[in-house]
């Protein structure tokens, strides 16, 4: 471990305003009443030689610094290389700061790759959890195994976190949540528990959504126990919003404003750094590049890519209410400049695809996105029926990303997703449900951790509708493990009857696997 960068690392914290540029005198430390770790420690960003660390000083459920609210304090955090915290690697302070939600973000810099590192905070008299964290492998290593729990759409009020409970107990390299981390609908009827406060609209409403749903005690274990590669969808700031438009119209200069407070709570609640985040008072809030790659050795490579923040506006709308809705006959879906990730996004996974193959980095392919990428349409004696805020969508998006798969010659690629709350496994091809059509990439999208699905007899007309699908089910709640291995990328798709309560438990529903060199999924 080098200490220098954790030294210099605080010392571009103690130099950042944090606050858009306005610095706040350092209160003395303090004697906690009550607990300011009660939102829990957090990992993520794990790369050879580095990890993200993170927690936020709040009291109380609604995340409110009660004691100091408007206080500069200083967060002390010690970093170990054993579970008994004997053997002492690196220390250092930071800055929590009232403009960033007194959140602290350690960029742990100097590590060595594949291990495990146990960490914690403190404040005044106060000291976190301890949590845990590891590395991923040296780029040139062969590592033998992966794997990573993935999961997305936990909404707080419709369920308890069955999931997260397993998911801390589970032997896991990462867990990849891909979108919907918090909901910013109030439900009225058929929940288990309540949000807290209205529907977010600004900054210190957002962060109190994220407070509340970081108040879990499932959901703080799943955190202190692995690190996170995290992805956000549309909840995150609205339902079904794409680009600059939601779903009431609203004139996207003002909309784009509560976007950007939407983004910053989340990357104040994330173990996430982003480039230039600490750089004096950063405004990088109003367009974060989200979208990132990740190694695991010669193992795997994978691509988390953001499909809200770029796309082209939903095709063929309801002049009345924006977002995705059933169509029939939308001329628009088939134009060619219609995207999902947006045009730059597009060429950094092409690129990255294409480098990947010609310079042998990885064996599989992951690429982590938020929805289902397979067609989930109805044939109807009308016509075939698209729901436009999924792929679907956005056909022609969807046939540059697999032609990109074939261009590039790519065999061991598969697609992640979340999102529709279900589990799917299916086979993705050029011409989709087109048997004539080679199976180019294979699919799992894991269901939702609590939201509720779509009813069996809907399910039913789109399996009969779309053979590529070789597995859906919308009837149970919970999340996929996945296991890489050299030869196979096996998902087991852990889940549990809806609504989750309390005490329930998680059974595996179905196994899937992809072989090797084999494009497309097989019962396993």
């Amino acid at each position: 471990m080098q200490r220098r960068h954790f030294h210099q690392a605080a010392l571009a914290l103690a130099l950042s305003a944090m606050g858009r540029g306005q610095t706040q005198p350092v209160g003395s430390a303090p004697v906690w009443q009550s607990n300011p770790f009660a939102l829990g420690v957090a990992s993520g960003m794990p790369r050879p030689d580095s990890v993200v660390l993170w927690t936020r000083l709040a009291t109380g459920v609604n995340g409110i610094l009660a004691e100091s609210p408007h206080q500069t304090l200083m967060v002390s955090y010690e970093i170990y290389s054993d579970e008994a915290l004997r053997q002492p690697l690196a220390n250092g302070e930071l800055l929590a700061q009232p403009g960033r939600a007194h959140s602290v973000h350690v960029h742990a810099r100097g590590l060595q790759p594949d291990r495990f590192y146990w960490y914690r905070f403190s404040c005044g008299n106060a000291v976190s959890p301890v949590g845990r964290t590891r590395t991923a492998p040296a780029l040139a290593a062969n590592p033998q195994r992966l794997r990573i729990a993935l999961a997305s759409c936990q909404h707080f009020e419709q369920g308890y976190y069955a999931a997260h409970r397993e998911i801390s107990t589970q032997e896991l390299d990462f867990v990849l949540f891909v979108g919907d981390y918090i909901y910013e609908s109030n439900r009225s009827s058929n929940t288990v528990r309540k949000h807290v406060g209205e529907v977010p609209q600004t900054l210190d409403q957002y962060r109190q959504r994220h407070a509340q749903y970081k108040t879990d005690p499932q959901l703080q274990a799943a955190h202190a126990a692995h690190p996170w590669v995290l992805m956000w969808d549309d909840h995150e700031v609205v339902n079904d919003y794409a680009n600059d438009r939601d779903q009431r119209y609203t004139d996207p200069a003002e909309f784009l404003k509560r976007r950007a407070a939407a983004y910053q709570a989340y990357l104040e609640h994330m173990p996430i750094i982003l480039p230039g985040m600490f750089a004096g008072a950063w405004s990088g809030f109003d367009s974060p590049r989200m979208y990132d790659r990740f190694a695991w050795g010669r193992l795997a490579e994978l691509w988390t890519l953001d499909c809200r923040q770029y796309r082209s506006h939903h095709a063929c709308p309801d002049p009345y209410r924006a977002g995705g809705r059933v169509v029939l006959g939308c001329d628009e879906l088939a134009q060619p400049e219609r995207t999902m990730l947006g045009t730059e996004q597009e060429r950094w996974l092409t690129s990255g695809l294409a480098q990947s193959q010609t310079q042998g980095r990885a064996s599989w392919k992951l690429l982590a996105q938020t929805t289902q990428i397979s067609p989930h349409g109805v044939d109807t004696p009308l016509g075939r029926t698209t729901y436009t805020d999924a792929w679907d969508g956005y056909p022609e998006a969807r046939r540059r990303l697999l032609q990109t798969v074939v261009d590039a010659g790519l065999k061991d690629v598969v697609t992640l997703g979340g999102d529709v709350h279900q589990n799917v496994a299916a086979n993705l091809r050029l011409r989709p449900n087109d048997d004539k059509s080679p199976i180019v990439a294979s699919e799992f999208v894991a269901t939702s951790v609590t939201s509720t699905g779509v009813r069996d007899s809907v399910l039913a007309r789109v399996r009969a509708s779309n053979p590529d699908i070789v597995h859906a089910r919308a009837d149970e709640r919970g999340y996929a493990l996945l296991e890489v291995t050299p030869q196979a990328l096996r998902c087991n798709f852990r889940s549990t009857p809806g609504p989750v309560g309390a005490d329930s438990r998680l059974m595996t529903q179905a196994s899937y696997v992809v072989e090797r060199g084999v494009a497309g999924v097989k019962k396993g």
